[in-house]
């Protein structure tokens, strides 16, 4: 049996497993992974990441109660208002004022507006990159952020989900949902396609955070 075989998510994640891993790549992750770099550095991914969630989730509560992707909209995973705790914590009450979007943020935000709230196919795809990344890779960041900076739970509650008992089963559940939705064959071309173009304009914020920040 192959992996399409067993199921969407499955194609979905066999489907972006070359973007994801050249993402993860990236000198600039690789470097705050490292410890090589500063906190203000951590303060600016965060910051890029505040403006592209925004988005995201406004995008979001367009979806809620929708019978094909509403379920993808969990309440437990909602990322704003953590990264807007930990900028506060970082950068002081005037952190909005500090935070302003790179070329690829600005990119990356752009397409999200122009297919997330219309495509649900594009929601998703974009949904799942995030979410699912941050409930795996993205607890790395966070132990690592931990070790590095001396951070408890002030400055990395971007990476803590409270409403997720185990992380595992939730991930597992997020797949039965890409498995069970009545997507068509476009959809699920559609969906591969854009959780790529996802993953590459992360990679690009990640790019334009190294110019600044390595």
């Amino acid at each position: 049996m192959t992996a399409v075989d067993e199921g969407f998510a499955a194609r979905l994640r066999l489907g972006t497993r070359a973007e994801h891993e050249r993402a993860e790549r990236s000198v600039f992750v690789e470097a705050l992974l490292e410890g090589r770099l500063g906190r203000d550095a951590y303060a600016g991914l965060l910051g890029q990441s505040h403006l592209f969630y925004d988005v995201l989730e406004n995008a979001g509560e367009s979806w809620r109660g929708d019978p094909v992707v509403g379920g993808f909209v969990d309440d437990g995973l909602l990322r704003r208002d953590a990264l807007a705790a930990d900028l506060a914590y970082l950068l002081g009450a005037g952190w909005r004022e500090q935070v302003e979007a790179l070329p690829a943020t600005r990119a990356y935000v752009d397409r999200l507006a122009e297919v997330c709230f219309t495509s649900r196919a594009a929601f998703v795809a974009h949904h799942y990159t995030r979410y699912l990344g941050d409930l795996s890779g993205g607890q790395i960041i966070r132990r690592r952020m931990r070790e590095v900076y001396g951070f408890e739970d002030d400055g990395v509650r971007f990476y803590v989900f409270d409403a997720v008992a185990k992380p595992k089963p939730f991930r597992d559940h997020y797949r039965a949902l890409l498995d069970g939705a009545p997507w068509t064959e476009d959809d699920r071309d559609l969906l591969v396609e854009e959780a790529n173009l996802a993953f590459r304009l992360n990679r690009a914020v990640f790019t334009d955070l190294s110019t600044v920040y390595c």
